[in-house]
């Protein structure tokens, strides 16, 4: 005879991933804004640096996504960096609506000079971990598309009794 099935959930790992995720989330910004700090350079001015270092010119939607930055706060991020001559803007000559960012020779150089740093911290950093320095990353990327792809689950509500 086979047992009932049981309301009980199933095991939980012995870590709680997001936490895990979060907590080295902030400790590895926390690093980044020091690093760029000695380069006299904020973290969200980085991602949109990094975002256009390509010579490319993108939308502010990409690098809203990119950067990680709601609209509004990437339009007055960009503000300053345009008024800090790091970036500037052109109208989109495939859509004339649209306004695509590109890096100013100041921008590139301290995108380079930042680039050059960040690049030599994370790879120390890498090294530091067992097995091959892009495993890490790999896995990363591998569980953001599994979260972009996998439908939430809505937890049924709990009653109280």
């Amino acid at each position: 005879m086979s047992p009932e099935p049981s309301d009980q959930r199933p095991p939980e790992p012995p870590y709680d991933l997001a936490h895990l995720v979060s907590h080295t989330e902030r400790r590895l910004v926390q690093r980044l804004a020091a690093l760029l700090a000695e380069e006299g350079c904020a973290v969200e001015q980085w991602r949109v640096l990094s975002a256009v270092g390509d010579g490319g010119g993108h939308p502010m939607t990409e690098i809203a996504e990119y950067a990680l930055l709601p609209a509004p706060s990437l339009t007055k991020l960009v503000d300053r960096m345009v008024a800090d001559n790091l970036v500037y803007r052109r109208p989109d000559p495939d859509d004339r609506r649209r306004v695509l960012l590109y890096l100013a020779a100041r921008g590139r150089i301290l995108h380079q000079r930042c680039a050059h740093r960040v690049a030599e911290d994370q790879a120390a950093l890498l090294s530091a971990l067992p097995g091959p320095p892009d495993e890490l990353a790999r896995a990363l990327a591998e569980l953001t598309e599994t979260l972009i792809s996998w439908p939430t689950r809505a937890a049924s509500p709990r009653r109280l009794r």
